[in-house]
């Protein structure tokens, strides 16, 4: 397959606010509207610059560019085919990183590192089909799969396996599938909520079976028990 040049590539970044934003009225909006496109733009000369090693020159680039669209992606990131940066606003993505292509990135995304060591891989790698919720960080030398979603300010440590959805500090990978919608945050579960609902009930619990004995305590524990069983099966360690 035939590579694509440096101009097709920015002619499709900036295509890409018009198939993913239901927003966007007129082409117009596109200079004033979407400082994602501008980032990407500015990036793929600037990466192209930094991969015949006018590093220096790159970075300039990008620095101008993050004052001005408040993106700091970094020209030796490598970054895939229509990846839509949605808002884009803070977004931070690492020297290693690695996007994939249909790549869809909120406002406030970092794809971060944990690591002071040089010519290592220190970023994530976010692969084809991926969803980062606004917010999210993503941080060391892991895998986020293909066709996966992040929730909104989730911290994602570990690998996140294909087609799966990962949510929380730190993030826990869901067991309940991939919604078709890449956009319906809403029907994430919060697990946080679901735990701590089931400790308080059995708090309250414990606290009647002090006070008084009470023989509906057996089958109220047992009922308690099947809640706890389902929501472990609803995360993955």
């Amino acid at each position: 397959m035939q590579q694509a040049s440096l101009w097709q590539l920015i002619r499709e970044d900036f295509s890409m606010p018009l198939k993913n934003d239901p927003a966007i009225r007129s082409r117009v909006e596109l200079v004033f509207n979407y400082p994602g496109v501008w980032a990407l733009a500015n990036y793929r000369v600037a990466h192209a610059l930094h991969v015949k090693g006018f590093r220096r020159l790159a970075r300039v680039i990008m620095g101008i560019t993050q004052m001005i669209t408040g993106v700091d992606l970094h020209p030796g990131a490598t970054v895939g085919r229509r990846v839509f940066l949605d808002h884009a606003v803070g977004i931070v993505v690492g020297e290693t990183a690695v996007i994939g292509n249909d790549v869809l990135i909120y406002q406030g995304v970092t794809l971060g590192g944990v690591s002071l060591e040089r010519d290592t891989k220190r970023h994530p790698t976010i692969l084809d089909g991926a969803v980062i919720g606004s917010g999210a960080k993503v941080l060391g030398n892991i895998t986020v799969g293909r066709n996966c979603r992040i929730g909104s300010n989730s911290v994602v440590v570990r690998d996140v396996p294909d087609e799966s959805t990962a949510v929380g500090i730190p993030a826990r990978v869901i067991d309940k599938g991939r919604d078709k919608n890449p956009m319906a945050h809403n029907k994430i579960p919060d697990i946080n909520k679901e735990l701590f609902a089931y400790l308080v009930k059995r708090v309250a619990l414990l606290e009647e079976a002090i006070v008084k004995d009470n023989k509906e305590l057996i089958a109220k524990d047992k009922e308690l028990d099947e809640i706890y069983q389902c929501f472990i099966k609803t995360i993955k360690d």
